[in-house]
């Protein structure tokens, strides 16, 4: 930790959020002040998210908190790094000068920023960021995928369908008619999205919860949310009121085990007890996001994913980490489950998201 800021600013700041209403136990307060020793305490944004991170046990807390950083660390900390029009580098700024910026200079300026928003990792975002991203997961395009039905309907220049053609020669008293051509009809398939709200994954389960919703938006009659923690929890009917904000805040009134601990195993055991003959998961897209941390037996985890492959039509996991430069998949939980799913992806950017609903559009 920096000498420039003292152990006492932090313990401080622990206090003067416990003055204003939060519940902040001392290993909240330790888990604080070990993870102030990784990031840079210079850096207004990296304080910012740790403390949000480690101290905020439920999202009622989240404006408490907002209120009191800005409050305790404005005359400590530099602002922090905003890629707006004027910081893009390599462009000159668009602030008004002498005579002011020319129109496509400002254009070119906002499509570079946010180009480079589209790959900053969602966690280390600042407030000011957050708030475009939830504007563009607001317009992220996605689509259902689709399966073929076992029902045919006319068409005009598919495969040739024998019993209409005869039909239609025996109307005629057996004189040549017109081929009669069919094609298989397609049907939406199902995308269940299981997103884990541990501890561990606080920094992104709001982005992938974000992600639910505008599934929700565009496909509610096939789309299907559940979280998982220390239990799991159906939020479909909480995610599905219109506006984003307000259904993550119903969400986080259903969750009991936000920011806890992480049983993947047994939650997952539970998902396909109660879902397992269900038609919602036969044949369905399941897309798991998670970390990968495990506090149950690994292999339980390995278990019940094999059973979901099993029934499913495949199966995604995504992990914000997968896409950041030298991961690999040390977690216990997610070495169990690689030889039982489709796919690994990353779900740490705007761009990660964007790959993750082609690839669920395209399954």
């Amino acid at each position: 930790m920096s000498s420039q800021i003292g152990l006492r600013v932090f313990y401080g700041f622990i206090d003067a959020l416990r003055d204003a209403g939060m519940t902040i136990g001392s290993d909240q307060a330790q888990l604080y002040l070990q993870s102030l020793n990784i990031v840079d305490v210079q850096r207004r944004d990296e304080v910012f998210w740790t403390g949000r991170a480690s101290l905020c046990r439920r999202q009622s807390e989240f404006e408490i908190y907002d209120r009191v950083f800005r409050k305790w660390f404005s005359a400590v900390l530099s602002p922090p790094v905003v890629l707006q029009e004027s910081t893009v580098p390599g462009l000159p700024e668009t602030g008004a000068g002498e005579n002011g910026d020319s129109e496509n200079e400002q254009q070119i300026a906002i499509a570079s920023r946010d180009e480079a928003l589209q790959h900053r990792d969602v966690a280390l975002m600042s407030v000011e960021e957050r708030q475009y991203l939830a504007r563009a997961f607001a317009q992220l395009p996605v689509r259902a995928p689709k399966r073929r039905s076992r029902y045919v309907r006319t068409h005009r220049h598919k495969s040739i369908d024998p019993v209409h053609t005869v039909r239609d020669q025996l109307r005629r008293g057996g004189e040549p008619s017109p081929l009669r051509y069919r094609q298989h009809a397609e049907r939406l398939r199902r995308v269940v999205l299981i997103i884990d709200v541990s501890g561990s994954m606080e920094s992104y389960a709001d982005s992938y919860l974000r992600f639910a919703h505008r599934f929700l938006t565009q496909a509610a009659h096939t789309t299907e949310v559940f979280t998982i923690g220390t239990r799991l929890t159906r939020v479909t009917a909480a995610l599905r009121h219109p506006d984003p904000e307000m259904a993550l805040i119903d969400a986080g009134l259903v969750v009991p085990d936000w920011s806890g601990g992480t049983r993947l195993g047994e939650a997952m055991k539970a998902f396909i007890r109660i879902w397992g003959q269900h038609a919602m998961l036969r044949r369905s897209v399941i897309v798991i996001a998670s970390d990968g941390w495990e506090r149950g037996e690994p292999a339980e985890l390995a278990t019940q994913l094999s059973r979901l492959r099993g029934l499913a039509h495949c199966v995604i996991w995504s992990n914000p980490h997968r896409g950041k430069p030298g991961y690999e998949p040390i977690q216990s939980g997610i070495r169990a489950v690689l030889p039982h799913i489709d796919a690994l992806v990353a779900g740490h950017t705007l761009a990660a998201f964007r790959d993750l609903a082609d690839r669920i559009a395209n399954a």
